[in-house]
Parts: C-alpha cells; structure tokens; sequence
C-alpha cells in the first residue's frame, strides 16, 4: 500500500511540474486545496492508465520500439498524457492537454521529475 501511495505522489508531483512548466497543459481550480485534490486525482487516473493501456500499446508497438531505438516510448508517453486529459474531460476534472507536441513535451517533463521523485522517496511496503 506505501508503494502505490508513494508512486501516486510522485506522479502528482510529476504532473505539477509539467503544469507549471507548459502554458498548454493546464489545471484549473477555485483554490490550492481544490488544485491539490484534482492533481491527486489525476495522478491516479495517469497511474491507471499507464497500468492498464501502457503494455498493451508496447506490445503493439515492438517493433516501431526496435526500429527507433526506444524513442517511440516519448509518442507512447505523450498518448498516454492525451488519454488522460480526454478521460479527465469525462470526468468533468479541470485537467487539459492542448495538443500533441504539448504532450510529448509534458510525457518528457513527467518521465524525468517522476524518475527523480521514486529516487528520492521510499518505495518500501
């Protein structure tokens, strides 16, 4: 339960960073605390994704990750971050993405500071 609490944190932590950093992804609230509690939200809606379509797509995509040399996995990524943004629409959540190249950047931003936060936080359950 401590790991997926602190995978949960490191992706809204992750996604913060990539809010603050592109004007294009954007997160809309009446207050901090109503921000918070959307990010924490769509930080498990990113993990479920990520758990649930992530490793069908690669599987899909094989053998475009042998022909690019991995680099197919920032398209991933960013696909990953547009289905997140679509279902958060759904959900009536104050999350968007505002196009492709925005989400490859942002895929980029939330692989990068997400690395950084599992190394710093425990992952012990």
């Amino acid at each position: 339960m401590m790991n997926f609490l602190v995978k949960t944190i490191a992706n809204a932590g992750a996604l913060a960073v990539a809010v603050w950093l592109l004007d294009k992804i954007t997160l809309t609230g009446d207050n901090t605390a109503k921000k918070v509690g959307t990010l924490i939200v769509v930080a498990l809606i990113f993990g479920l994704v990520n758990w649930l379509v992530k490793p069908i797509v690669k599987v899909l995509t094989f053998p475009l990750f042998i022909l690019t040399l991995g680099l197919i996995t920032l398209v991933v990524n960013a696909l990953m971050l547009l289905l997140t943004s679509w279902v958060c629409g759904k959900l009536d959540l104050s999350f968007h993405v505002e196009g492709f190249w925005t989400a490859v950047l942002g895929g980029l931003i939330i692989s990068v500071v997400s690395w950084a936060l599992h190394v710093v936080l425990p992952d012990e359950d």
